[in-house]
């Protein structure tokens, strides 16, 4: 059933029933915007904070609970999908073309959320210089629980495609490959802490490394923007996992593997999976993933040189914090040679204004003294 929202001019469409005892859901947005507009390479920092002002407008203690940082997060949002190009320093949107805008939910809390917002969706998503129309919301991954992921039938293999660039956190440092323990233990995180059928974490992960195998694959990597600080190389392509026989015999994890497996559409993969990394679905494609725009690689990469400049320095110097002040240093300085405000670079990174300044400051003398 189809539902307009009511007593607002251009209301969007939206479809949001689903049963009352959904814990996992996953909308599509179709977003136009009437002129043409440009937005700043890491415009995902700006979707990630609509939508959490969404919540803190209806929900306060929901938003409370979704900016803790001591859980799992419950919710996944993607970047754009439709035509972007560099335009300058910024990335262009065109007029009247459709962008899609995907937003998953984890657990019922954020499910029940989601049903009610639709209710009364608003007209637009308000991005920095650049509001889009919302002319749809549909539901493009199922509602289901997770009792209903873990007793779907399923096959020998599992075929899962990586469409936005999808990293691990390895020994401090970013890991751009698709290795079973990596990518399962990523999708058991969410189950443990949602599903409240938790698992142990090591002997699955044991089993998981003994018994699952890659038997094809086809993909790329890139640098891309990670959130509001920091650059990270990722992968994107298709990879086809499979079981040994033995582990077929020893059946005990073989339906959790694949219930984690149809999981991995609405959890994504890796870390920053809310702001638009790692973003995963099910079965196989050779379709070519999309570049990321030549003006946002040039940051990634801007952004990943001065880290690595700022973290050696510190290192010689015992600075403590080494890797996260780096990374802050680094981001503010590669943005602030974009062009972009020290004023706007600190309402992104919810640090003080003052801070940021300072910051910058001491990035540009550290680049001196290098």
């Amino acid at each position: 059933m189809v539902r307009r929202a009511k007593n607002k001019v251009n209301q969007p469409t939206s479809n949001s029933d689903w049963p009352l005892e959904t814990e996992l859901v996953g909308l599509e947005f179709e977003l136009v915007t009437k002129v043409d507009v440009s937005v700043y390479p890491q415009y995902t920092i700006g979707l990630h904070a609509w939508l959490l002002d969404q919540v803190r407008l209806t929900d306060p203690e929901l938003s409370a609970y979704l900016h803790d940082g001591e859980s799992e997060k419950p919710f996944t949002i993607s970047a754009l999908d439709g035509e972007l190009v560099s335009s300058g320093k910024q990335l262009k949107l065109f007029a009247n073309q459709t962008y899609r805008w995907y937003v998953t939910a984890l657990s019922a809390r954020v499910v029940q959320w989601l049903a009610q917002w639709l209710k009364n969706l608003p007209s637009e998503v308000s991005l920095r210089n650049a509001p889009l129309q919302i002319l749809t919301c549909n539901v493009v991954l199922a509602p289901t629980t997770y009792a209903q992921l873990l007793n779907a039938e399923h096959g020998n293999n599992l075929s899962l495609r990586f469409i936005s660039p999808t990293s691990f956190r390895r020994k401090g440092h970013h890991l751009p490959l698709p290795v079973p323990v990596n990518v399962f233990h990523s999708y058991l995180r969410r189950w443990n802490d949602f599903s409240g059928m938790p698992v142990n974490q090591d002997t699955f992960l044991a089993w998981v490394d003994e018994y699952v195998i890659i038997t094809r694959h086809q993909i790329a990597t890139m640098k891309v923007l990670a959130g509001k600080k920091g650059a990270v190389t990722g992968f994107t392509g298709a990879v086809e996992f499979s079981l040994t026989k033995e582990a077929v015999e020893q059946s005990e994890f073989c339906q959790l593997l694949y219930a984690l497996g149809k999981l991995a559409a609405y959890c994504g993969t890796g870390h920053k999976t809310t702001f638009g990394l790692g973003q995963t679905r099910l079965g196989w494609s050779l379709q070519v993933i999309a570049d990321v725009p030549e003006v946002e690689s040039l940051l990634a990469s801007r952004i990943e040189e001065l880290t690595e400049i700022f973290t050696a320095q510190r290192k010689r110097t015992g600075g403590e914090r080494t890797s996260e002040i780096a990374s802050k240093w680094a981001t503010i300085l590669a943005r602030r040679e974009m062009g972009e405000s020290l004023q706007v670079v600190a309402e992104d990174l919810q640090i003080p204004y003052e801070t940021v300044k300072t910051y910058a400051k001491l990035a540009r003398r550290a680049l001196k003294v290098e």
